[in-house]
């Protein structure tokens, strides 16, 4: 199998996209390490039946990171992949945006994800291998009012990827962005059942007519994670089935 035996982390991997990554990586063979804020999700994410651990994190904590990454280094001795998944969506008026709120998008969705990228390439500069695949957004590109801070945290994702991958491919360790669009989470579910005129609405945002499911960008980042994906690195690819290409809405 494509990533039998390796370890993987995964942040924020107890439910949605990160849930997604898990079960498809978890399905090629890897052991999956879900670093996780949320310790309700623990049942469930145990539940799955494959070689998967689960490690309470908050990545908005440098504390809690350095817990996670010396507790996979006792456990394991290795890390072959990370998946920066953790990351918090926050909208409101620009003009209006509180400070508390800009702190935290900061500190979850780009400060964690810096740091938890620090720690994995110590941990795998060890054996001179590994793969780095943060979740950014297609925000990073496009972007829509009142998503300022969001967008800033995505498109800076991207921007460190590319830095990363130089910094860290003299140690044969890969670094990619992973940019979806709007995907079927457990939290837009509950929009469209809210509001069942919302399935339509988003579907029609998509050149393909539909928008993602968390297997979609889990099999994507699968992908990038094996070696199959060997020659990609300091990419930032876009999963939105053609939601960020558009120039103008076509008129009907």
């Amino acid at each position: 199998m494509p990533l039998s035996e390796r370890v993987v982390i995964v942040t924020g991997g107890g439910a949605g996209i990160g849930l997604g990554i898990v079960e498809a990586a978890g399905a090629l063979g890897a052991h999956i390490v879900v670093a996780e804020k949320n310790v309700a999700l623990a049942e469930s994410v145990a539940a799955l039946g494959r070689n998967t651990d689960f490690i309470e994190t908050d990545v908005s904590d440098p504390d809690s990171i350095t817990r996670l990454f010396a507790s996979v280094d006792d456990r394991y001795g290795r890390l072959d992949g990370l998946v920066n998944n953790a990351g918090l969506t926050i909208t409101g008026d620009f003009l209006d945006f509180p400070l508390e709120k800009i702190e935290l998008l900061w500190s979850v969705n780009l400060r964690g994800s810096l740091l938890c990228a620090q720690h994995a390439g110590r941990l795998m500069q060890k054996g001179r291998s590994g793969v780095i695949v943060n979740i950014a957004s297609n925000h990073a590109f496009a972007s829509v009012p009142g998503f300022e801070m969001y967008a800033a945290t995505k498109g800076g994702m991207a921007a460190m990827t590319r830095a990363m991958a130089w910094s860290l491919g003299r140690y044969k360790i890969r670094v990619n962005a992973v940019c979806p669009g709007l995907t079927h989470t457990e939290a837009i579910a509950l929009e469209v059942k809210a509001n069942p005129e919302l399935a339509a609405i988003y579907a029609g945002w998509h050149a393909t007519g539909r928008y993602n499911d968390p297997m979609d960008v889990g099999r994507f980042v699968a992908f990038l994670l094996s070696d199959a994906a060997v020659g990609v690195t300091g990419a930032t690819l876009v999963a939105d089935n053609g939601m960020s290409s558009l120039l103008y809405p076509i008129p009907e």
